[in-house]
């Protein structure tokens, strides 16, 4: 800890303000915060698409096309997130960081609380569909704005032996974000009548997210832009260059990058969002126990998440992914198809899928920044990053409902298992990619 004189006091004498160097604790509370906030707008979103949205802006067509419809404008936030990080980059070398940011939280948390706000097709007509398309496109943009380096950093300041640990730390918010999500939707939906649900219950969770995006806001704003921090992200060259320079210099690391962590991004939305549509459409069970047995499931990929730390500490990371790649390879042969097996069936796939899940999901985050040069290394991270979620994830929900309605649960598989072998691919291709950082 040092001290630098700021001021005089009343009798000419220098005052002292302490400074310290930032420790993997406190970068790693910001990191959670932060994940927390983005994930719980991102369930509340992913549920509303399956529980709400079908019916209150495609009442003109069958519930099935109704979801197949909401899951493409839910597609559309991955295909924004790229743009939003080309220009929030530009924004954050020409004034700052915590300005970048302050933008992208509000642009996002501004987006989540407009879709409270949207009427249905009903009052409104085709309107609707466009502005609920509109703030979907919003949300997907600032996200690309919302990467601070935050879990970069904490990476690079992680003790040797301990760099999965502090790796799973980031992901932690996903688990989270999805139980607390789960239980809101789950207690909305057990209080109220049908009618006032979809009527207005259903637009509650979208003002909690902007709430907890503004907390959040602020918690990461006082730690990145602090003297401290701005002075740590610099040493560690964490800052934002030219996109198109990095692309020139790492696109073989970027692509790569992008390919690793395919097998626990499509497995994400596989046990996330797109069982709670089949449930919902194909069997009789409540959505609100569903939703009860997905916050339990995630729990368990709350501990998973953790185990892979020190799995990934004691074992490698590499080797550890790729052991998760087959196991969600054996998985797509299988698991799916307890989707209809009843309470017990979903039990079982919901409980393996986060276990599995949280395993490789868990050092995804250590991926992203391998291999980049030090300048690079922001810059890369954030478009690895987005590029992942969009072929990993955007579409997953979409294509496993359209592969399951026409060819059976078995078929759904299909697309988990492109995303196995393409991660097995990319630890092939560059076999150092997880064990550099």
């Amino acid at each position: 800890m040092t001290s630098t004189p700021q001021s005089r006091d009343a009798l000419g004498l220098p005052t002292f303000k302490e400074h310290h160097q930032p420790s993997p604790g406190e970068i790693a509370i910001g990191v959670i915060i932060g994940r927390t906030s983005e994930f719980f707008d991102f369930f509340v979103y992913a549920i509303a698409s399956v529980l709400v949205f079908p019916k209150l802006f495609f009442p003109f067509v069958d519930a099935l096309t109704g979801t197949i419809y909401s899951f493409a404008i839910f597609a559309l936030a991955f295909v924004a997130r790229p743009f939003g990080s080309l220009l929030f980059m530009v924004i954050d070398r020409a004034y700052g960081r915590g300005t970048k940011l302050t933008i992208a939280l509000f642009m996002l948390g501004g987006s989540t609380a407009a879709i409270a706000f949207l009427p249905s097709y009903a009052s409104a007509g085709v309107t609707a569909i466009y502005l609920l398309c509109l703030f979907r496109l919003g949300q997907g943009f600032a996200l690309g704005g919302t990467w601070d380096g935050l879990a970069s950093l904490l990476a690079l300041n992680a003790p040797e032996n301990k760099r999965g640990w502090y790796a799973m730390i980031p992901q932690l918010g996903a688990p989270i974000g999805l139980i607390v999500a789960s239980l809101l939707f789950a207690y909305m939906i057990r209080e109220l009548p049908a009618a006032d649900f979809l009527d207005w219950g259903w637009r509650y969770p979208f003002f909690v997210a902007f709430a907890i995006n503004v907390v959040a806001l602020f918690a990461r704003l006082r730690i990145v832009v602090t003297d401290e921090f701005e002075t740590l992200f610099s040493t560690r060259d964490l800052q934002a260059v030219s996109v198109s320079a990095t692309i020139r210099s790492e696109w073989r690391t970027i692509l790569v990058g992008a390919l690793a962590p395919l097998a626990s991004f499509a497995l994400f939305h596989m046990d996330t969002v797109f069982p709670l549509s089949w449930v919902f459409l194909f069997t009789n069970d409540s959505p609100t126990g569903f939703l009860l047995i997905e916050a339990m499931a995630a729990a368990f990929g709350f501990a998973a998440v953790i185990a892979s730390g020190l799995i990934a500490d004691r074992f490698g990371r590499r080797n550890l992914l790729g052991t998760c790649a087959v196991g969600i390879a054996v998985f797509s042969g299988f698991a799916p198809q307890l989707l209809d097996a009843g309470p017990a069936g979903e039990v079982i796939f919901m409980v393996l899928g986060f276990i599995l899940l949280g395993l490789s999901f868990g050092q995804s985050s250590g991926v992203v920044a391998s291999g980049f040069a030090t300048e690079h290394r922001y810059v890369g991270s954030a478009l690895t990053s987005d590029l992942a979620w969009l072929f990993g994830a955007g579409f997953a929900p979409l294509a496993a409902l359209l592969l399951s309605a026409n060819f059976g649960l078995i078929a759904s598989g299909a697309y988990l298992l492109s995303g196995a072998l393409a991660t097995l691919a990319a630890l092939w291709l560059n076999k150092g990619l997880a064990s550099r950082n």
